[in-house]
């Protein structure tokens, strides 16, 4: 499906940027468009890869001129770019409001114009009962990509999203503070020892993103199914990796925004989801305003089934963390005693 196509990636200077590129430059593909704001990030990428596949686009999602312009000629779109970290949001709402909602709008509206051929949205757990302004914008992401879905012409533009928890390793994530703080004999911090969270690795976050634009349909939502661990759990099985299983653990309390566990799909979506094994695919709701007769199913209760979260999805042990953490290249490096530098 690449073969001479053109993909562009928003955010594409972040880790899920540098993931696709490892993947993609060897291939086929005729060209990779890197799209954000940050040219530091875009020259470093651009020296690091030399490849005359890949092509560089300064702009903001924030700014539909400029994602109008980046998307001419483009075939498919990878949507990465958002605003990430939970305290920052908290703090600054309406900045995620413009990045992760209005920016949604925009690169889909430049999408449809331009009649890109298929576009993935990238979306997290926190979207699923939100409590926080990362959360909720996402959320309201979720719903733009959805609304946009359901008045495009699936036979020149396709819509849908992937949604994912925690990418090990990834640019900001704690596992690359967990190490710093071990290398510099500084205690770790932890917020909540029973606190879970789903972990995934890059490759996932990519293969999910492939199956999306594979199989995925107008507003469907595709979610991977993955393992969880307690922060507790996680912080003990780097200690172990890098040979210092006593140092020491301080629990300093739950940040602002976070909780205790995430939820990768809600009750009201299993109950309309497909499972295809590794994956599950839930459905748009695509009827409008005109309901029509209700149709009542005493069979069908909500209350008889549970949300996906990471409370309830398989819980990994130390042993088994080590074992996921040793499939990550940064994780292999520190433990071999060799510099490794995440991707921007």
């Amino acid at each position: 499906m690449f073969t001479g196509k053109v993909l562009l990636i928003t955010g594409g200077t972040g880790s899920f940027g540098n993931a696709v590129l490892k993947r993609f430059l060897d291939t086929d593909i005729a060209e990779i468009r890197i799209f954000s704001r940050d040219e530091k990030k875009q020259d470093d990428m651009r020296k690091k890869y030399n490849n005359p596949k890949l092509k560089f686009y300064i702009g903001d999602v924030r700014d539909y001129n400029s994602v109008l312009s980046a998307t001419r000629g483009v075939d498919f779109i990878y949507h990465a770019a958002a605003l990430k970290q939970v305290p920052s949001c908290e703090f600054h709402p309406m900045e995620a409001v413009k990045t992760n909602v209005i920016g949604t709008e925009n690169v889909l509206e430049a999408a449809i114009a331009n009649e890109v051929s298929r576009v993935v949205c990238l979306s997290t757990d926190k979207a699923v009962y939100p409590i926080n302004a990362m959360g909720i914008s996402k959320a309201m992401m979720e719903k733009v990509m959805v609304a946009k879905s359901r008045n495009v012409d699936p036979s020149k533009t396709v819509i849908c999203g992937t949604r994912y928890g925690n990418v090990m390793a990834s640019r900001g994530s704690v596992i690359p503070l967990f190490v710093d703080l071990i290398k510099s004999g500084k205690p770790l911090t932890i917020t909540d020892s029973n606190m879970t969270r789903f972990m995934m690795t890059l490759d996932d976050a990519v293969d999910l993103v492939l199956y999306a634009f594979e199989h995925g349909m107008n507003g469907d939502i595709f979610v991977q199914k993955a393992p969880a661990a307690t922060i507790e759990v996680l912080a003990k099985a780097l200690t172990e990796l890098l040979g210092v299983p006593e140092h020491e653990i301080k629990v300093i309390g739950t940040r602002h925004g976070e909780k205790l566990y995430e939820s990768l799909l809600s009750c009201e979506e299993m109950l309309a989801s497909i499972d295809h094994g590794e994956y599950y695919q839930v459905k748009p709701d695509m009827r409008d305003l005109n309901y029509g007769k209700f149709v009542e199913d005493g069979d069908n209760r909500i209350s008889e089934t549970v949300d996906y979260n990471s409370h309830n999805t398989e819980r990994v042990d130390v042993e088994q963390m080590k074992q996921l953490l040793l499939k990550l290249d940064f994780v292999r490096a520190i433990c071999a005693g060799e510099d490794y530098e995440l991707d921007a």
